[in-house]
């Protein structure tokens, strides 16, 4: 495996009501702008723009499941970014040969990522994710596939 250490810059948070989960974290005081058409319902983040590290985004369950899998619970999910697109693919494999529940297989998202998703000891998703490349970036999904998970 490569000798990279994974940086955590990510949190995404799935949930079944974007709509309450947004309102939530305005009250506490996150700007959360609105996202370009037809993502509302699915996909929102905070502007960090005076600062922070990190991103945070809020995710529908159903965004969820097409970049990530049915298994992957709402809840958070903590993403690691790695450079090399082979590292994601080592970390899965080495993980997932430890015995820890492989969420989603390593594949090359539309926004040009390498991604893959592995269940912590505890249950937390946790993503690995390499820094996205123009030559792997496709068209977004179609919104209007999205189904919603049963609860």
């Amino acid at each position: 495996m490569s000798d990279e250490r994974p940086v955590l810059d990510q949190i995404n948070l799935v949930t079944a009501n974007i709509g309450a989960s947004v309102e939530f974290y305005r009250q506490l005081g996150l700007e959360i702008p609105e996202a370009p058409e037809g993502w509302n319902e699915h996909h929102r983040a905070a502007d960090f723009t005076g600062g922070g590290d990190i991103d945070f985004d809020i995710d529908s369950d159903a965004f969820a499941t097409y970049w990530g899998s049915e298994a992957v619970p709402t809840g958070p999910l903590l993403s690691f970014r790695v450079t090399a697109r082979e590292t994601v693919d080592a970390i899965y494999a080495t993980l997932t040969a430890a015995g820890h529940r492989g969420l989603r297989a390593p594949y090359d998202t539309f926004w040009g990522s390498r991604y893959a998703i592995v269940e912590d000891p505890g249950g937390v998703a946790v993503g690995v994710m390499s820094v996205p490349s123009e030559e792997h970036r496709t068209a977004p999904p179609d919104l209007s596939t999205f189904g919603q998970r049963p609860r």
